[in-house]
């Protein structure tokens, strides 16, 4: 009673999952982004096209039992795929199963038009996406097409995909053919995707930004998350090898050869500029 009295009480939704409390959502979301509309010289070469892998999966059960209501964070998948967008990359929208993308409509920034712009435009493609079996079975062998594979945060992000064969399949596929690798937030979730069938982690020794365990321990307090998570990224990609270049939820980003991550939601438009002009310079 108190915490809802407090606004720290997270909110139910319709179907028994909740979405963070009425001050987690002041403080954690915003109206507009910071989205910088840059006019980029546009890439005009062959591999102009980029995979973006999208959870269909809408609730994380907490350790406490009670679910969140995640999915895709729009600002993580939209705002670099804006940068991308100026710089004349085309996307392929995917999700492991083929069913509808599904975003925290929660975090949409209502007051970004660049933003909403973005997300019609691609509404059919995340209404009906590609089944990633679909893209295994008929792409892989077009790998001169392809400039990257996106993996947006948002919780949700490690719900199946972690876990999800075809992920796996795809980027190993990238990271031996030379395609980037982006991701930021809960994202690199997938890249533990890559050890299936027992394979080896291939991003061993590699510096990324990845949100920080700390933070999930700490946002049950203000209602973010209705319980501690069911297990800890970061750490689980530091134990395997991976170094974490952040300690805080910030702006922070990191390019490591073929490997564009960012820390958090605050991450999204420098994760943008530095994919947009990473994959311009590469492949002029």
């Amino acid at each position: 009673m108190l915490k809802k009295l407090f606004g720290i009480a997270p909110q139910l939704e319709p179907d028994g999952s909740y979405k963070p409390s009425k001050m987690a959502l002041k403080m954690g979301t915003e109206a507009k982004t910071d989205f910088e509309d840059i006019s980029y010289a546009k890439y005009r070469g062959s591999k102009s096209k980029i995979l973006v892998i999208f959870t269909e999966q809408k609730n994380m059960t907490m350790q406490n039992g009670k679910m969140f209501s995640t999915g895709n964070h729009p600002v993580e998948a939209l705002v670099p795929m804006l940068h991308l967008q100026n710089a004349g990359f085309e996307f392929e929208i995917a999700t492991p199963t083929g069913k509808p993308v599904v975003f925290e409509m929660w975090a949409f920034p209502e007051k970004d038009e660049h933003v909403k712009a973005i997300y019609e435009k691609h509404k059919a493609s995340f209404e009906r996406p590609q089944h990633l079996q679909n893209f295994v079975d008929k792409s892989l062998a077009d790998v001169a097409a392809y400039a990257a594979v996106f993996v947006p945060g948002g919780h949700g992000a490690m719900l199946g995909i972690p876990e999800d064969k075809n992920v796996g399949k795809i980027l190993n596929w990238a990271h031996d053919n030379d395609v980037f690798t982006i991701s930021l937030c809960h994202g690199p979730g997938a890249l533990l995707a890559t050890m299936l069938n027992n394979e080896p982690f291939i991003y061993e020794g590699y510096n990324m930004a990845v949100f920080p365990d700390s933070v999930d321990k700490m946002t049950p307090k203000i209602g973010y998350l209705p319980g501690q998570m069911p297990w800890a990224l970061s750490e689980k990609l530091a134990s395997l090898g991976a170094n974490i270049v952040n300690t805080k939820a910030d702006k922070t980003v990191c390019l490591d050869r073929k490997l564009i991550t960012g820390a958090s939601p605050a991450a999204a438009n420098e994760l943008g500029k530095l994919a947009a002009n990473t994959l311009r310079e590469a492949l002029i």
